[in-house]
C-alpha cells in the first residue's frame, strides 16, 4: 500500500536543503525553518562503532530502495531503470539450529522535528525521510505498541475524514505499521496542506518509543541542513545564512527517488569512481557503492583495510582528501564526517563512512549523511532537481 503525498517538499543538507512547497521553486531567503534533531545509536559511550547495527542499517537502506523499485513498477507499469542493478536479500542468521531473520533496530540515524495536524491543531514529532514517501502517526486504537508516543485521535479533529481504507507498510528492517487512512490538515511552521495520512493501529518493535524517538514518520521521497547541532529543514526556499556562492544543480533523472547523475569520486586528486547514478537519501548514514568501486576508493587511503561484510577502517588520524562530483563541481568530504568512530577499544583504526555491498552492481551509489553533512542541499520539487552549495566556513 502506498499513501498519497500532498506535501511536496524540497529539503536541505549539512543537510541544509531547500524544499519548495506545492511545486514552487526555491527562492533565496524566503521560506520557513523547522529545527530538526538527530538521534543515533551507531556508537557506544566510549565512541566505539556498533558494527552490527551499522551493517543492519545498510540492509535497511538496500531493502528500502529495493522496495521502492517494486512499488515503482506496480504504479508505473514498467521496471525502474535501476532495478536490475540491485538484488538484495537479507542474510539469514541461524541460532540454535533454527533459521530466521535477525530483527534489530535499523533506525541508527533519524532526523526528526515537529509538524501540526488536525483542527484544532496538535503537535507531533516526525522523522523526515527523503528515502520514503508516506506519513503516519500513532492512532487512538493503537494500544500498547504505541505507548510513549503522542496519539493522533481523529475524533478530536473537525477536519479529519475517514477514507475507509486500510494501510500496511513494511520497512527495510522488517518494521511494520498498519491502520486506517484519513485526510486531515497538516502544517509545517504555518504552511498547510490537506494530506493523506495513516492513523496506526499497530506499531512493530522498530517504531515503539524505546527504539524510535519520533511519534511518526513523514516521507519526503519525492516529494535538510544536517549537522551535529543547529540542523534544520527549510521549506519554500533556501537559507543564505548557511551557504555561500551559487548552487550547482543536477536534474532528477527518474522521479521515484531523489535520483541524479554524479560525476564520480576522487581520493587525493585521483578519480576512483566514474560517473553513474546516485540516490541522495537523508535516511542513510553512509556512502554506499559496489565492491569494486569502494575498494578502489580505499586503495588510495593509506592504512585503510576491509574488516567485515563491506565495512572498512581508516587510521583515526587520517586526513586524505575525498570529494564527490556533481554537475561539474567537486565537493569535499571533511575527514571528521568520514570517521564514524573507533573500530574497537584497543585499535588506532576507526570505521570509515563508505561501505560496499555485493548486491549493488555499479550502476548507482547511495549518497547519505557522510557526504550531505558537508554541503547545503536543495531538493527542488518544482524543477525536478537537486542543488548543492558550499557551507559557510
Amino acid at each position: 500500500m502506498h499513501l498519497s503525498t500532498a506535501l511536496a517538499l524540497t529539503t536541505f543538507s549539512s543537510l541544509v536543503g531547500a524544499v519548495p512547497l506545492f511545486g514552487t521553486s526555491p527562492s533565496t531567503g524566503h521560506g520557513v525553518r523547522v529545527a530538526i534533531s538527530k538521534r543515533s545509536w551507531l556508537c557506544d559511550s566510549d565512541g566505539i562503532v556498533k558494527k552490527a547495527e551499522l551493517r543492519d542499517q545498510i540492509h535497511y537502506t538496500l531493502e528500502k530502495i529495493q522496495g521502492g523499485f517494486t512499488r515503482y513498477q506496480e504504479n508505473i507499469g514498467e521496471a525502474h531503470p535501476l532495478a536490475s542493478s540491485l538484488s538484495f536479500r537479507r542474510p539469514v542468521k541461524r541460532a540454535g539450529g533454527h533459521g530466521g531473520d535477525s530483527l534489530t533496530d535499523a533506525n541508527s540515524t533519524l532526523w526528526y522535528g515537529e509538524i501540526s495536524v488536525g483542527t484544532p491543531s496538535k503537535t507531533f514529532t516526525v522523522d523526515f525521510d527523503t528515502g520514503s514517501s508516506d506519513l503516519f502517526l500513532p492512532g487512538a486504537n493503537c494500544g500498547p505498541s504505541c505507548s510513549g508516543h503522542k496519539i493522533y485521535n481523529v475524533s478530536d479533529s473537525s477536519t479529519a475524514k475517514d477514507l475507509n481504507k486500510k494501510f500496511e507498510l513494511t520497512y527495510g528492517d522488517n518494521s511494520t505499521v498498519s491502520g486506517e487512512q484519513y485526510t486531515d490538515t497538516v502544517s509545517i511552521v504555518g504552511l498547510t496542506a490537506n494530506q493523506t495520512l495513516g492513523a496506526a493501529e499497530v506499531y512493530s518493535t522498530g517504531f515503539q518509543s524505546d527504539h524510535f524517538a519520533a511519534d511518526g514518520l513523514l516521507g519526503m521521497g519525492f516529494p535538510f541542513y544536517l549537522a551535529k547541532q543547529g540542523s534544520e529543514l527549510y521549506i519554500g526556499g533556501t537559507n543564505p545564512s548557511h551557504y555561500s556562492g551559487n548552487f550547482t544543480y543536477v536534474p532528477v533523472t527518474t522521479k521515484g527517488y531523489w535520483q541524479v547523475g554524479f560525476d564520480g569520486v576522487w581520493v587525493n586528486g585521483t578519480q576512483v569512481k566514474r560517473s553513474a547514478s546516485a540516490i541522495v537519501d537523508t535516511g542513510t548514514t553512509l556512502i554506499l557503492g559496489e565492491t569494486d568501486g569502494i575498494n578502489a576508493l580505499f586503495a588510495k587511503i593509506p592504512g585503510s583495510r576491509q574488516v567485515e561484510n563491506g565495512l572498512y577502517t581508516i587510521p583515526c588520524d587520517f586526513n586524505t582528501p575525498i570529494s564527490v562530483g556533481f554537475g561539474g563541481k567537486e565537493f569535499s568530504v571533511d575527514p571528521k564526517t568520514f570517521n564514524l568512530g573507533y573500530h574497537d577499544s584497543s585499535s588506532t583504526d576507526c570505521v570509515a563512512g563508505a561501505a560496499s555491498d555485493d548486491s549493488l552492481r555499479g550502476k548507482f551509489w547511495i549518497i547519505g549523511d557522510v557526504f550531505l553533512q558537508n554541503v547545503y542541499t536543495a531538493f527542488d520539487v518544482g524543477n525536478g532537481q537537486v542543488g548543492f552549495a558550499d557551507l559557510h566556513s
